[in-house]
């Protein structure tokens, strides 16, 4: 049975949780490429990062929670936890505006597993693929800020757009999430 916090994982008032401070865990990537590794997909797939050509957003959350799987303990409360599913569905209604904007991929970023990821992507309707790095090898090699819920490492809300595989522009902080779309809208479009 999902948690009362639960009762609709897309409809968050976002003045009633802790927002994230910026403690500079993204700065350093702007200008970075994106490491020569393959992640695996919701599309039944491998993406090669550094690979991409052309205008790639790559949103990465901490996880996606499921309506019949309680969240951890006290999840609300952790500054910058929630609101995983308002974010991807915010990239999903502007999926096309996005694309007509320059972005040539969309992809969403966690430490979930590629099958429990599958569950969200359905379950939303998503667009685009959902990226696995459950090995933790991209959060390791960017040096992606991460927070600590029960054992878990969880990579912290940010938002990269990449150009032929570059790390171009950086959101990070990101909150609150449902914005996190429009942000990234406004910036292509401005291009």
């Amino acid at each position: 049975m999902a948690d009362a916090n639960q009762a609709n994982l897309q409809q968050v008032d976002w003045s009633q949780l802790p927002s994230p401070l910026d403690d500079g865990g993204g700065a350093h990537l702007e200008g970075m490429a994106l490491p020569d590794i393959s992640l695996a997909s919701t599309a039944d797939s491998y993406v090669q990062l550094g690979s991409l050509k052309g205008t790639s957003v790559i949103f990465a959350y901490p996880m996606t929670g499921r309506p019949d799987v309680a969240l951890p303990e006290g999840w609300d409360m952790i500054p910058g936890a929630r609101g995983c599913t308002p974010q991807a569905c915010t990239f999903r209604d502007l999926y096309k505006e996005l694309q007509d904007a320059g972005a040539n991929h969309v992809f969403g970023l966690s430490v979930q597993s590629t099958e429990y990821q599958k569950e969200a992507a359905e379950r939303l309707h998503l667009p685009f693929a959902l990226l696995s790095d459950c090995e933790s090898k991209l959060r390791s090699d960017l040096k992606l800020p991460v927070m600590q819920v029960e054992e878990a490492i969880l990579m912290k809300r940010l938002t990269m757009i990449c150009v032929d595989g570059r790390i171009k522009k950086v959101f990070y902080p990101v909150y609150p999430p449902d914005r996190s779309a429009t942000d990234v809208l406004d910036w292509l479009q401005q291009q």
